[in-house]
């Protein structure tokens, strides 16, 4: 059997991390088991479907590598892969449940549902529809109908009894066929509720696995009496757990970044996000933590998910993020950054114009010591403007220092006669001098680093002149010994 798949997601918002995990969750599994992931958008809620959501969507699935085999932009054989585009199939196959009285029109008004819901509250029950209509003969559905009532159709559900749900993660789940009231399928303006369509498209698609989140257990009952009325065959069911804040309260904005473009935006890489959406709810089997995604790809089983509710945690997120920015080939970090050096205003919005070389060599020299591309950007602004402030409390400690623009000033002169300019002269002229001033070393290299970018903490000092280059550190210490005497006497 091949494994067929797929993640269905509403249009009308952004990606959020849950679904992100879904639909990561389905790439895996259709992935390691040479399967097929179909992409299909329900698109049927008119008042909230939002072009602009899936446009989202859909860029926020490509930029976390997660490619389908079927479904918008892509095509397949059991397309349409909208839910919008499919309309008289789902007309058609209530038609059919009608004619074969596994479902029938009910003409109850909403004042006649409000009256039984509160009647239900009154007998100490659970509101839900009592069947009112369930019998209606001929006669009584013309009266209904001539007197400009529009109905919607309810499935006939069994009254006794339970529905067991097989869930490959949760095992066994039965639920009370009494608890479940003849819940609407189409509703009067010939849409389709959510559980119908889901079905139809489910079975005509082929999916024989559906991995969703733990939210959508309660509506799997009413999906497998679906199925038998319908005479589809059922699919296996997988249902993983919640995400929770870390004081497992329901995950919210309030809590940070929650949708797939915010991490984007704020300076995430995919690989992490995708690493980390993986260890949500799901172990490779020992502590790992940085995990490549062709490995993932090879360890995940439905069976190491666990039951309990996943804990969100942005701290082992931003970590993750830093060991890909650290590890990563140089080339992609750059190409990454690049939009963020732009943003502001670091280096031009011209291709053409952007010295890549220097690029490279900031980002090799910044990025150990950042954990976001928006870090990144900021820690490296001192290599592309020389206006900037210094520090306070560099200034206090260490220009405020009696001598500091002497011990500046040589070690401009030492600079300006050392060749070649690189790592290993660069390191041996400043050691020299120190031993030939007979001061500690950190007496001439704080005060340099605060004069060449205005902090007092950051890469390593030789590091930063060295991708600074000789004419700019130069040009800086001079700045530096010119600002101690103007405004520090």
């Amino acid at each position: 059997m091949t494994v067929r798949v797929r993640f269905a997601p509403s249009p009308t918002g952004s990606l959020h991390i849950g679904g992100a995990r879904t639909a990561l969750f389905n790439w895996l599994f259709a992935r390691q088991n040479n399967g097929s992931f179909v992409l299909r958008l329900e698109d049927t809620d008119l008042e909230r479907h939002l072009i602009e959501a899936e446009k989202g969507i859909t860029a926020s699935l490509r930029w976390l590598g997660l490619d389908w085999d079927e479904g918008p932009e892509v095509g397949g054989l059991f397309g349409p892969y909208r839910q919008s585009e499919r309309i008289n199939l789902y007309r058609t196959e209530a038609q059919r449940l009608l004619n074969s009285e596994m479902a029938y029109l009910c003409y109850c008004t909403s004042e006649e549902l409000a009256a039984m819901r509160q009647e239900a509250r009154q007998k100490g029950l659970a509101p839900r529809y009592n069947g009112k209509c369930r019998h209606l003969d001929q006669a009584a559905r013309q009266k209904k109908e001539a007197d400009g009532l529009l109905p919607v159709i309810r499935l006939k559900t069994p009254q006794e009894g339970s529905t067991i749900v097989n869930d490959l993660i949760r095992g066994e789940v039965s639920f009370d066929n009494d608890t479940l009231d003849d819940f609407i399928i189409m509703k009067s303006n010939g849409i389709p509720t959510y559980n119908f369509a889901c079905v139809v498209d489910d079975s005509l698609m082929q999916i024989n696995y559906v991995i969703r989140a733990e939210e959508h257990l309660s509506n799997t009952p009413k999906q497998i009496l679906l199925y038998q009325a319908l005479g589809y065959n059922l699919p296996f069911f997988a249902h993983v757990p919640m995400i929770l804040a870390p004081d497992r309260s329901k995950l919210s904005k309030r809590h940070g970044a929650t949708a797939v473009e915010e991490f984007r935006l704020q300076g995430f890489l995919p690989e992490a996000i995708v690493n980390y959406l993986a260890l949500l709810g799901w172990s490779p089997g020992d502590e790992r933590e940085k995990i490549p995604l062709s490995e993932i790809i090879k360890l995940f089983s439905l069976n190491a998910i666990s039951k309990s509710a996943a804990i969100y945690d942005l701290k082992k997120l931003t970590w993750l993020n830093a060991q890909y920015l650290n590890s990563l080939p140089l080339e992609r970090i750059v190409a990454e950054a690049i939009p963020f050096f732009q943003k502001l205003g670091l280096i031009p919005a011209q291709e053409e114009h952007i010295d890549y070389a220097y690029v490279a060599k900031v980002v090799e020299t910044v990025r150990t010591r950042i954990h976001t591309l928006v870090e990144l950007a900021e820690a490296a602004t001192y290599f592309f403007r020389a206006d900037f402030n210094y520090e306070e409390k560099g200034v206090r400690k260490f220009f405020s220092l009696s001598g500091a623009a002497e011990i500046l000033a040589h070690g401009r002169e030492a600079l300006a006669k050392t060749e070649p300019f690189d790592l290993p002269t660069v390191e041996a002229a400043y050691r020299s001098l120190s031993h030939a001033l007979g001061i500690a070393s950190s007496k001439l290299i704080h005060p340099t680093r605060l004069a060449l970018t205005g902090k007092t903490f950051g890469p390593g000092l030789f590091d930063i002149m060295v991708t600074l280059g000789k004419t700019k550190c130069l040009e800086r210490l001079d700045r530096a010994v010119n600002w101690i005497k103007n405004n520090l006497g």
